[in-house]
């Protein structure tokens, strides 16, 4: 691809990227509906779907967010959203800080950084306060209940990649359907 058609590629994306990152959650999705027959807790499956066999910590985890969710007074569909973040953040560990391999100073099971106002190393790596602050931050999003769950974590998280969230929401959608209740 030569220089000229190379950097108008680029462009047009670089302005389709920004112009979805600002107006795209809002606009495109004002009007989106679950898909009939399924639970609540589930808008769409978007894409080939992940999943992770849970241990002892990871599960206690899960719970937590779901336990959080409610306290919130929010539905199933934020656990869902909450559960796949944090699956793609984190795989449902709470993560401390990592030396090199840390993505610069986030922590916990958001991946959520002190320098960024996520809150203090003792309060993001709380589950229960991580969750809050990311439903928080959901909340704040228009129309987060119907749109695809990949847009509306990325619209909390702004992550490098955006459409990674969406390989977990079957498995955070039948986690929460197996311990919303219980």
């Amino acid at each position: 691809m030569n220089t000229m058609l190379r950097k108008s590629v680029l462009g047009i994306a670089g302005l389709a990227f920004t112009g979805g990152v600002f107006a795209g959650p809002v606009a495109a999705h004002a009007d989106a509906r679950p898909v009939e027959g399924k639970p609540a807790a589930v808008a769409t499956v978007q894409g080939a779907q992940s999943h992770i066999d849970l241990n002892d910590e990871q599960t206690a985890n899960a719970k937590a967010i779901i336990a959080a969710t409610k306290k919130a007074g929010l539905p199933e569909r934020a656990a869902v959203i909450s559960i796949a973040t944090s699956l793609q953040e984190s795989k449902l560990e709470n993560l401390g800080h990592l030396g090199d391999k840390n993505d610069h100073d986030s922590l916990g099971l958001f991946q959520q950084r002190p320098s960024s106002g996520w809150g203090t190393p003792e309060q993001i790596t709380d589950p229960e306060y991580a969750t809050l602050a990311f439903e928080k931050g959901l909340k704040q999003v228009d129309g987060w209940e119907t749109m695809p769950l990949t847009e509306a974590a990325q619209t909390v998280q702004v992550s490098a990649y955006p459409d990674a969230y969406a390989q977990w929401e079957q498995q955070a959608t039948d986690i929460v359907h197996q311990h919303w209740n219980s």
